[in-house]
């Protein structure tokens, strides 16, 4: 009877792991730059750390970081705004970043004089608003843009591709794929990390409450995710590339393999401090050294306690690594 009462246990034990259940939102629709997460999700991955995790899709329709404050959602990819949580005094925190790099960039049409980004001045330049009171104002103290080159941006390529003296922003892996499939022309595509841009991308934000009161919760998503990435990246993506298509049905496996590929040509995930720390990586350092170059072209205000607006508990593990081929 032994065997039956350890057994008992185990099952016990079992059960009581697959009781947490987390949501996780995008800041997006499901595509490549999400993969990571969908991987571990389809593969596995978050069920062999005791996790259930249903991921929630963004959207233009959609605000995750309302869902997260009310409390709809438990990690939200939400973390451009860490320092404003600090600003406002918010109770949520940056625990991962899945990006050394931001995947931010500029899009010019190839022939036109606007090949770097010193080239661009004074030329028009469709952004969005977000993005005006973002990596723009970083770019423009840099190389001396100004706000009469703005253009709004809808997310509508056509004015770019009807007009070969625009320059439009974009995603690394999504816009150029599109351009070049409809003009059959590379474009000519500029990484603002590439610019000196520090700011980390697809970065991981919970509350306060659950680091505090769930920490394994908090360190078992995050592993999770982090060696769905490793897989993603150095495996075989088409656990993930299937969830995707599932979720957003206009996916395709070119633009999939494209997202992908252009992720793993420019170190978007695995480069810098990921290189030694592993995938997720974030520093004291980087995050000062960001906020003291926005700060200082005024996108936040001087003084700020901006190790408040993150953690490193959960990162700089080396987790993952052996995945790596």
């Amino acid at each position: 009877m032994r065997w039956l009462a350890a057994l008992l246990v185990l099952l016990s034990a079992t059960a009581a792991r697959a009781d947490d259940a987390v949501s996780f939102g995008l800041d997006w629709l499901a595509e490549a730059e999400y993969g990571g997460y969908y991987q571990a999700l389809a593969s596995g991955i978050y069920q062999r750390h005791g996790l259930t995790v249903t991921i929630r899709q963004g959207g233009p329709q959609v605000n995750q970081m309302q869902l997260m404050m009310a409390g709809r959602l438990d990690f939200n990819l939400g973390g451009g705004r860490a320092i404003e949580f600090v600003q406002q005094n918010l109770p949520f925190v940056a625990i991962a970043a899945m990006f050394q790099k931001d995947p931010s960039v500029l899009i010019a049409h190839p022939g036109q004089g606007a090949d770097g980004f010193p080239a661009l001045k004074g030329k028009p330049i469709f952004i969005g608003a977000d993005t005006r009171s973002g990596w723009w104002r970083f770019l423009a103290s840099k190389y001396g843009y100004t706000d009469a080159q703005i253009r709004p941006y809808t997310f509508n390529l056509q004015p770019f591709l009807a007009d070969k003296t625009l320059i439009q922003q974009g995603y690394l892996g999504s816009e150029p794929f599109a351009i070049e499939q409809a003009t059959h022309i590379k474009p000519v595509v500029m990484l603002v990390a590439d610019a000196g841009y520090l700011g980390y991308g697809n970065i991981v934000t919970t509350s306060t409450k659950l680091v505090r009161d769930k920490p394994d919760v908090v360190q078992r998503f995050i592993d999770g995710s982090i060696e769905g990435w490793y897989s993603y990246l150095y495996g075989d993506p088409t656990p993930a590339n299937m969830a995707i298509k599932h979720d957003n049905p206009e996916m395709t496996d070119a633009l999939l393999q494209y997202g992908r590929d252009a992720m793993k040509a420019h170190g978007i995930v695995d480069s810098g401090d990921a290189l030694k720390l592993g995938i997720g990586a974030m520093t004291d350092a980087r995050w000062a050294a960001f906020y003291q170059s926005m700060a200082d072209v005024g996108v936040y205000p001087k003084g700020l306690e901006i190790t408040k607006a993150y953690t490193l508990r959960f990162v700089d593990k080396r987790v993952g690594m052996d995945l790596k081929k």
